[in-house]
């Protein structure tokens, strides 16, 4: 396979994003592999178009390479992907995904940047990894890269991609058809879908429902929140904060957590209603506060099916995503019925039986990060009260704060004294470069 990196920063070969992608090339060495340095040698390919336009043409698989620059990707990688358009190149059909480096600030809008990019040149888009500057150093992180592009080829195989959201003239709304043939893969022993028919009088989510049911080659059941007898929504008491225990006896509470959340894998579904699921299901969302801020369902993948106009829904849309990561669940698609949702359905099920079999757990992002930092200070400040949350906190080593990583601090303060002395500078010159990127190079020469 030829798999063609755009290597977005202005730093050509000494990217520290780019050591992600060398990291990958060593271990996946059956492809072959060219890089364009287009953060670097934008002017030069503004001149002469020949150098990149065949390699693009030939490529199997295009993966953007870039350090976050202020919410988006840097103004070179933008100028690319004008030229792009600007000269009519065919990438319709090609595969598409993203390697990027950060500190997680607003990764979201960069990596919807390149996707929305991708998707209007008719590329086949498939989720990219959000790394943090240092990840490649650990072995968390090298794992998380490793299991990233296994599934970027697993995709690729299998012909999956992220669905493109259907375009706003088009206001009609397609039925599912249950039938469908059930996957003959290894696949979660069992799945719930989680629905709210209560908005759905002409029965097309629950013919969703039933052909993702038919189609998962699992026990598959399918609850309908209209049906449980909720003595009520959630009071905010914090009666639950103490021993996790909610105030209402309405059996709602071990439902959740014996039936619901013991399962392997979750899809919630629902009718878009007043731009958001529906009060029925915010009220099963609220209850689920018993747990506190725990993320009891950590590790296992999630996914979703929706009625409605979802793609006239951004709040929504990213509402859904944010769930996921703050969750520490692998998000494995939302499947809406604007456009072709047989096919959704179906990659949905996919997805979701490749999550469990391989254990595949999605890198978190801006979303995940800062949403388990808010909540890290939050449960940390008022441990006294939320016990069972301080609990969960310390058992799986959330407290991770960077006060008192000292002797990084103290590193910092070494590196900024020195950066500040003009005479120290000028002899340095560019070397601070070869300093940032030298344990990078260990970790590649030692594997």
């Amino acid at each position: 396979m030829n798999i063609v990196v755009l290597n977005g920063s202005p730093s050509g070969k000494d990217s520290i994003t780019l050591f992600t992608v060398l990291y990958l090339q060593k271990h996946f060495p059956d492809h072959h592999y060219e890089i364009l340095h287009v953060g670097q040698q934008i002017r030069k390919m503004e001149k002469d178009h020949a150098i990149w336009r065949k390699t693009l043409e030939t490529a199997d698989l295009i993966l953007f390479c870039y350090p976050v620059y202020t919410f988006l990707a840097p103004a070179q990688l933008h100028r690319f992907i004008e030229m792009i358009k600007e000269n009519g190149v065919d990438l319709s059909g090609k595969y598409a995904t993203q390697v990027t480096t950060s500190k997680h600030f607003y990764d979201v809008t960069a990596h919807q940047f390149i996707q929305d990019n991708c998707n209007d040149l008719g590329m086949h888009f498939i989720r990219g990894l959000s790394a943090d500057m240092d990840d490649l150093l650990h072995e968390k992180g090298q794992h998380e890269a490793l299991a990233f592009f296994h599934y970027v080829l697993w995709s690729m195989e299998n012909h999956l991609y992220e669905p493109v959201p259907a375009v706003m003239d088009h206001p009609s709304l397609v039925a599912a058809h249950p039938e469908a043939e059930v996957l003959h893969v290894p696949g979660p022993k069992r799945v719930v879908i989680v629905a709210d028919f209560s908005s759905s009088a002409d029965g097309k989510l629950q013919a969703m429902c039933r052909r993702l049911q038919k189609r998962l080659p699992s026990e598959t059941e399918i609850i309908d929140i209209q049906q449980f007898p909720f003595a009520g929504g959630c009071l905010g008491c914090f009666h639950c904060a103490a021993d996790g225990k909610c105030i209402y006896q309405d059996g709602f509470e071990e439902y959740l957590r014996e039936h619901i959340q013991t399962a392997d894998g979750l899809v919630y579904a629902y009718t878009v209603r007043d731009h958001s699921m529906g009060s029925r299901f915010k009220l099963f969302d609220d209850r689920q506060f018993c747990n506190g801020h725990r993320t009891v369902t950590m590790g296992k993948p999630v996914g979703y099916l929706v009625d409605g106009r979802l793609d006239a829904e951004p709040n929504l849309r990213m509402l859904l995503e944010a769930r996921a990561q703050v969750g520490g669940n692998t998000m494995t698609g939302i499947a809406c019925n604007q456009k072709d949702p047989d096919r959704e359905i179906d990659q949905l099920a996919e997805t979701l039986c490749y999550a469990v079999t391989e254990r595949y757990q999605q890198p978190k992002n801006f979303y995940g990060i800062g949403g388990l930092k808010i909540f890290r200070d939050l449960i940390w400040q008022m441990q006294g009260l939320m016990r069972e949350d301080h609990r969960f906190y310390k058992q799986h080593h959330f407290y991770d704060f960077p006060q008192k990583k000292r002797g990084t601090m103290l590193a910092m303060y070494l590196v900024g004294g020195i950066m500040n002395h003009p005479a120290i500078r000028r002899k340095i010159g560019g070397k601070m470069t070869e300093g940032m990127i030298a344990p990078y190079k260990k970790i590649l020469e030692k594997q």
